[in-house]
């Protein structure tokens, strides 16, 4: 091992004591010691870090160059404390090329669609599993895998309440359910229950077989739906699943706005509720409809207006 190598090994050791997720560290930072020790570097030199950022294998329209780039600074910030030649990399070196999804809004009508045509899917089951999981989504806008993990044992009917366990940040959080909501699944409840007497699984939601949800096939019928009830033809970007949970939470600063709520008082509300690990991520459903932002630049404005009489 060279001596890149060894402080290579002592840098990622260091990161793992302060419990940091150093899984693509591991991956990439000996790509890029060895490429560094090819080229006959004692240490990380700009140049060297944005050659091996974006080398001829990686990907332009993806994020890699610029998550190389990034692995590439953390090294040499710990090298520069060992070597004085050690030049760390300026940020913005790489642009990142990562956007987010533009999401669809679906409207109660699309919803209603989705819903209609789970009803008519073959076989009676089939059709309550997703007709009770889309309704469950549009509603209180979990997201899928969180919808897709429940136990039976999740669901509090007394104070009606659902349990998301280690959602997608490692947290837990209780998500209230309407009435009409807590109907639904009861009576899901009941059928999977007449039809898997012998229960294989503690999943809520099952499939024929008896076995829990999984995503490929939960996103197939989706798919099917929207194209059967033509939703979203016209969409710069086809609807997803997940779009459901993005309708969520604009309808609901939507209602806030136009009841005269204190939209940011609540956002935190809503973001516990939606299981964001910040606020300032409900933040951007402000941009996800035009209606929105309208709506919030008009109250923005209004503010101003009081303020300078």
């Amino acid at each position: 091992m060279s001596a890149l190598s060894d402080a290579a090994a002592d840098y990622l050791r260091l990161r793992n004591r302060l419990g940091h997720d150093l899984a693509e560290y591991h991956r990439l930072l000996p790509r890029f010691v060895a490429f560094l020790d090819d080229a006959c570097l004692p240490t990380v030199t700009i140049a060297a870090a944005l050659e091996w950022a974006n080398a001829p294998e990686v990907d332009p329209s993806t994020t890699m160059a610029a998550r190389r780039m990034t692995i590439a600074r953390g090294f040499a910030r710990h090298m520069a404390g060992l070597d004085p030649r050690t030049e760390i990399p300026p940020f913005g070196l790489v642009a990142s090329r990562r956007h987010r999804h533009e999401p669809f809004i679906f409207s109660p009508a699309d919803v209603d669609a989705l819903l209609t045509g789970a009803q008519s899917l073959r076989t009676r089951f089939a059709s309550a599993t997703h007709h009770t999981l889309i309704g469950l989504l549009a509603t209180t806008g979990m997201r899928v895998g969180e919808a897709i993990r429940l136990d039976r044992s999740d669901l509090d009917e007394t104070d009606a309440v659902l349990t998301i366990r280690e959602s997608k940040f490692g947290k837990s959080r209780l998500v209230p359910v309407q009435p009409s909501v807590l109907a639904a699944l009861h009576r899901y409840a009941r059928l999977r229950d007449a039809v898997h007497r012998e229960p294989t699984t503690v999943s809520f939601f099952v499939s024929i077989r008896g076995n829990r949800m999984v995503y490929p096939t939960i996103h197939a019928v989706f798919r099917n739906l929207c194209d059967s009830a033509e939703i979203g033809t016209s969409a710069t970007c086809r609807p997803r699943i997940h779009d459901l949970r993005h309708t969520f939470a604009v309808r609901t600063l939507l209602g806030w706005y136009r009841a005269g709520e204190d939209v940011d008082a609540r956002l935190p509300v809503l973001s516990t509720y939606l299981g964001h690990r910040d606020p300032r991520w409900t933040y951007w459903y402000l941009s996800a409809a035009p209606e929105l932002l309208a709506l919030a630049a008009r109250r923005l404005e209004s503010g101003r207006e009081v303020t300078t009489r």
